[in-house]
């Protein structure tokens, strides 16, 4: 069993790396689809890919429930980690949940399992961490929407594959629903709810 001791560190600076992971994601907000680089190193327990880890250390707190999907389950460090680092609340109901952390994205549940938010309060939707295959390679993905000038491209390999197609949801729901955030190793994509998908191919 591992002690918190022998848990993987977290940000060796904890302010300026919370910062620079900080801006990497609104930045990813910002441009939906385009590939951003978190450059804060972090240590990251079993499973965890340096982008999610960092991510969790940068945007987690006590006041942030977080779903954790079998794969991320399978071993008790990821919930000890981020319990120690971070002390969110690992929740075993995933629609109160802020963030849910997905290790394996192709069995990804459907998205009613989540929170969408409500009209009052569309923040308190859940935002899906997916960790992929890959963010530079495989099929096209061409997207439409703010923060994107005219046609923006996204070359991944994503699972599922009808991911696009099950966040076609958000158009019914707005201003409520998910939110994404693709992870690759230490490279992220963001899909904002008011990302559209506009056609795929290989």
């Amino acid at each position: 069993m591992t002690t918190v001791a022998e848990l993987p560190a977290g940000f060796a600076d904890k302010v300026l790396s919370a910062q620079s992971t900080f801006r990497s994601v609104m930045d990813a907000m910002a441009r939906p689809g385009s590939v951003q680089r978190v450059a804060a190193a972090a240590g990251t327990p079993a499973g965890m890919m340096r982008g999610a880890a960092a991510i969790a250390l940068t945007l987690f707190d006590h006041d942030t429930p977080i779903w954790l999907d079998a794969a991320m389950s399978v071993t008790p460090d990821v919930a000890k980690w981020l319990k120690f680092h971070t002390s969110a609340p690992v929740v075993a109901d995933s629609s109160i949940a802020s963030f849910a952390l997905i290790g394996d994205a192709k069995n990804l549940p459907a998205l009613d399992c989540f929170a969408f938010g409500s009209n009052e309060y569309p923040d308190r939707s859940t935002t899906l961490i997916l960790q992929v295959e890959s963010l530079t390679q495989g099929p096209t993905f061409q997207m439409r929407g703010p923060g994107i000038d005219g046609t923006g491209l996204l070359l991944a390999t994503l699972q599922p594959r009808d991911l696009f197609q099950r966040l076609t949801i958000n158009e019914a729901l707005f201003p409520r629903g998910i939110d994404v955030v693709l992870v690759h190793d230490d490279l992220i994509v963001a899909i904002p709810r008011t990302t559209r998908l506009v056609a795929s191919g290989a």
